[in-house]
């Protein structure tokens, strides 16, 4: 297992471009936490929380997709790192300003989401050109995945640590000031600077125009659900214990499941079409969220959250693969920004309904939100299968060191795998 990953760091420039970008994330991935615990200690509502965190999402959403489309057409420097340094700077105006203003508030989060760099996407769209063959880019979709989880596992104890010795306030300031220090990494390296997309079919759609990839997002949109309505059900529940570290063991918990499900998921060979094996992912994802309703004791809840993580980062390094075999040719960044978009909608519709959910019903409520989006995820893909069956490109493209597809190679041609 680890001689694989290490294979694929010890490619020149593979370590600066993974850490680069998971501490470039690390505002986006824990924006929904911060937040909530923000908004919450400035005196506001369970339902004031979760519309903020929907709108930075549905912020996010609209800017991912744009962000990536223009990474596509001019470079990744020239988007990236101005994109970074204006979302930190409206979510310093979020903590500066508060709740004095609440339209200003609103203002802050959809600068923030708007301008969150697709740094996600930018490295999957460098892979390629670092590694250069199909199954090391391959092995990377899936580290790529775990490294995530990693971040997931530690953003959430870094905001809470960061909560207890300073504020709220501070927390969201030097997250964000961590990112801006992440995305300027990735951006001065060499593969960065001279990436270049493959030639792409002028169309307005863009990679919309693949049915098979709208297939994949619509299913995606209700995992980002199911993991937006966790962010507020968490909160809630740490409410009820009456401490507010069980809910940062909680996110840690989910996150420390998803990285050993995608350590295990990326040490071995898989045989078969991609699009067959993410059913069956996703429908182990639907059924480990579902038990998190019981909502026993401490313990007990942590163990249930490890469980319901297991299978996402498997879940998400499998969509890599869905993704790259139905992306129309020179929009592989927007691709997989469309991707971050949709996990963007979905948790911003997550978080919108739990928090009414806990009002109304209390915690189990809504972490029922949860498992209902799991289920919802399964459906798409079954009722979407054969147009899932056929890719919108046969092969996974290898790309030359400036970024253009050379010859393409079918996934798993004469090893039985692909991925």
């Amino acid at each position: 297992m680890a001689a694989g990953y290490l294979d694929i760091l010890r490619a020149r420039h593979a370590a600066r471009l993974l850490t680069g970008t998971l501490v470039g994330r690390l505002p986006n991935g824990t924006a929904h936490i911060a937040i909530v615990l923000f908004t919450r200690a400035e005196g506001g509502s369970y339902t004031l929380a979760g519309a903020l965190a929907a709108v930075y999402g549905l912020a996010t959403a609209v800017g991912q997709p744009l962000l990536g489309r223009a990474v596509d057409l001019y470079g990744q420097p020239r988007v990236q790192l101005p994109a970074a340094v204006l979302s930190a700077l409206g979510m310093a105006l979020l903590a500066v300003a508060g709740f004095g203003s609440l339209p200003l508030a609103y203002a802050a989060v959809v600068v923030a989401g708007v301008f969150t760099p697709p740094l996600e996407g930018g490295l999957r769209a460098l892979w390629p050109s670092v590694l250069g063959s199909e199954d090391r880019v391959h092995r990377a979709y899936a580290m790529d995945a775990v490294a995530q989880e990693v971040m997931f596992t530690i953003g959430p104890l870094l905001v809470t640590l960061l909560v207890s010795l300073w504020s709220p306030a501070a927390a969201l300031l030097v997250i964000n000031a961590i990112g801006v220090l992440g995305a300027l990494s990735v951006v001065l390296s060499e593969p960065s600077r001279t990436w270049r997309s493959a030639p792409r079919e002028a169309h307005w759609l863009g990679a919309l125009r693949s049915r098979g990839l709208l297939a994949l997002l619509g299913s995606f949109f209700f995992v980002g659900m199911a993991l937006g309505s966790i962010t507020v059900a968490g909160v809630a529940y740490a409410d009820d214990h009456g401490r507010e570290s069980v809910y940062g063991w909680l996110m840690a918990a989910l996150g420390l499941g998803a990285l050993i499900g995608g350590a295990l998921y990326g040490a071995r060979q898989w045989f078969g079409p991609p699009e067959r094996r993410l059913r069956v992912i996703v429908a182990l994802l639907a059924l480990g969220y579902l038990p998190l309703m019981l909502t026993p004791g401490v313990v007990a809840m942590t163990v249930l959250a490890a469980v319901a993580g297991v299978f996402l980062a498997p879940a998400i390094a499998c969509s890599f693969i869905v993704v790259d075999r139905h992306a129309p040719r020179g929009t592989v960044t927007e691709a997989f920004s469309w991707l971050v978009t949709t996990f963007g909608v979905g948790a911003a519709a997550g978080t919108a309904v739990a928090g009414p959910a806990v009002e109304l019903g209390g915690t189990a409520w809504s972490f029922a939100v949860a498992g209902a989006g799991g289920v919802a995820a399964l459906i798409v893909l079954l009722s979407t299968g054969r147009v899932l069956a056929v890719p919108g490109h046969s092969a996974v493209a290898v790309r030359g060191p400036g970024g253009d597809r050379d010859d393409a190679v079918e996934p798993g041609l004469g090893q039985g795998r692909q991925a």
